[in-house]
């Protein structure tokens, strides 16, 4: 879980949501992707045991509603709000700040895919042009060096890609967030490359 929730911050948080009215705890799920630009969603192994405890507390009760559990704040949960305003407002600013350190991260891995993907379509364009002039004969094999657009070179960028991956990953301390992140950028890139091969 991202560290802007450690030490109990993120019961807090739930309770400030539900303060805006009743929610199911897929919505809660919902609310705070949203709020993380996409970047985070807790899990409902997350979500579902806190909500559980919050109503053993008192703070929060449920209605049975469609098959769902729909949670509502009571007054104890709106009294803990009121006591504890100072916290929710600086749990609001660290919010705010990870959103900009997690949509930084995430633009930066973006940019650097988008330029990978981009010279890999012209590579691939390249080589789709040479195999049009000869007439579709395929090209003759490479020389032990290979040249950009050929099916070689395309293989070593794949594997160099790959390396450089596993070593950022393995000499990182990647927050939980991180990684989310990580591998929405190579979900991104997968996605580009399925384009280009179609």
């Amino acid at each position: 879980m991202t560290a802007v929730f450690s030490h109990g911050r993120l019961r807090l948080y739930l309770l400030k949501l539900l303060d805006d009215g009743p929610k199911h705890g897929y919505e809660l799920i919902r609310l705070l992707e949203e709020r993380f630009l996409g970047l985070y969603a807790p899990s409902a192994g997350t979500i579902y045991p806190r909500l559980a405890r919050m109503e053993a507390e008192g703070l929060v009760t449920h209605t049975a509603a469609g098959g769902r559990k729909v949670y509502e704040i009571t007054e104890a949960g709106r009294m803990e709000l009121r006591d504890r305003a100072g916290e929710v407002a600086t749990l609001e600013s660290d919010i705010r700040a990870s959103v900009e350190d997690l949509a930084t991260l995430a633009n930066e891995i973006q940019h650097e895919v988008r330029g990978s993907v981009r010279d890999l379509k012209r590579e691939l364009q390249e080589a789709t042009k040479e195999t049009r002039l000869s007439g579709g004969v395929p090209p003759r094999p490479a020389p032990a060096y290979a040249t950009p657009g050929t099916a070689e070179e395309l293989d070593r960028r794949i594997e160099a890609f790959a390396i450089e991956v596993r070593g950022l990953v393995r000499g990182a301390r990647l927050t939980e967030t991180q990684a989310l992140a990580a591998v929405r950028a190579l979900d991104t890139a997968l996605s580009a490359l399925r384009r280009v091969f179609r």
